[in-house]
């Protein structure tokens, strides 16, 4: 699928959450029997048996930063078990840990995160999340980062109605004050155990997803993340390395370089760069694109993102599209999380 058929169909998505319809299919009715098939087999390839483990993360992220009457930043996680950090044995390595590190390094406060997501969730759990998210506000969240979509593909939730529920929990956290990044649907055809042609079906699916995903959000005013094939062709070279036991859910490694590409995004959202790296590159191919064709570079391109904006002299929905230099693993160190909570 080129990146314009990528974008009038990631449009018609969009344009089907918004006002109702179905949208279009991801893939061919022809093609349903097979992929059913298939996605039994890999389904019964993935897991080996591992008992699935979410360690808790929840807790405060540098504490030395503490000024007295200064209240810690409050990151708050919501989606599916890539955002709850299911695979890994330990708190510091799930991306929850290392993003709410990250910012406190930089922003040279503490951060309190609170974890929300829930492996297996589909998008229309979100709008539970976001309730749980938003139950108290006086803890109410300074910035949400929502990953979902896996499950949404290999569910068959109709696209227009995914959309249509990450759309609405965008536009109920920026509602409630928050900063919104979402990592857009991670490319299922980078899984082991799928075959073909189950994985180019799932590689087009996961891509028209998250194009789709991106329209929706920047439309609320949210900022978009691709996840691609977990970001960075390291993960399609070493796929033994960047997956889990399970063959399924990302490895320590595999999930610091998804926390390492979202890091940027979450600290320009809450106003941590300085202006002048807000501006687009042109020598990265930034630059001011209609949202759609936007969404469709960023797609095709893990890491890429995408915020709202009205540049000067121009009308109708256009975005920023960036690609900004990200951390490599290991750069950043997460604090033990405090037992007390956040």
């Amino acid at each position: 699928m080129t990146r314009m058929s990528r974008a009038r169909s990631a449009r018609r998505i969009a344009a089907g959450a918004a006002y109702g319809g179905g949208g279009v299919g991801l893939a061919g009715a022809a093609a349903v029997g097979l992929l059913l098939a298939e996605a039994r087999l890999a389904r019964w390839r993935v897991g080996n048996g591992v008992t699935p483990h979410v360690p808790n993360a929840d807790g405060l992220y540098g504490a030395a930063y503490t000024v007295p009457g200064e209240p810690a930043l409050r990151l708050t996680m919501l989606g599916d078990s890539t955002a709850a950090g299911q695979g890994v044995h330990r708190a510091g390595q799930t991306p929850g840990a290392l993003l709410a590190s990250g910012v406190a390094a930089i922003a040279e406060r503490p951060v309190g995160l609170s974890t929300v997501a829930v492996p297996g969730a589909r998008s229309d759990d979100l709008d539970r999340q976001v309730s749980r998210a938003l139950a108290d506000p006086a803890r109410a969240p300074d910035i949400c980062v929502i990953m979902v979509g896996a499950n949404d593909v290999t569910h068959r939730l109709s696209p227009a109605l995914s959309v249509r529920h990450l759309a609405s929990a965008v536009r109920r956290l920026r509602t409630a004050g928050a900063e919104v990044v979402v990592g857009t649907c991670p490319d299922l055809g980078t899984i082991e155990p799928v075959w073909q042609p189950l994985r180019w079906l799932a590689r087009r699916a996961s891509r028209q997803l998250a194009a789709a995903q991106t329209i929706g959000t920047v439309e609320q005013g949210g900022r978009t993340v691709s996840l691609g094939d977990l970001l960075g062709p390291e993960f399609a070279a070493n796929p033994r390395e960047l997956f889990g036991p399970d063959n399924y859910h990302p490895s320590a490694e595999g999930y610091a370089t998804a926390a390492m590409a979202v890091l940027p995004t979450a600290c320009a959202a809450l106003g941590l760069w300085p202006a002048d790296q807000e501006r687009p590159d042109a020598s990265r191919r930034e630059g001011f694109l209609p949202v759609a064709r936007a969404a469709a570079e960023a797609a095709s391109e893990a890491g890429t993102e995408v915020a709202a904006v009205t540049p000067a002299g121009y009308r109708g929905p256009w975005a920023l599209l960036k690609r900004r230099r990200r951390r490599r693993v290991g750069e950043t160190e997460p604090s033990p999380a405090s037992p007390s909570g956040v």
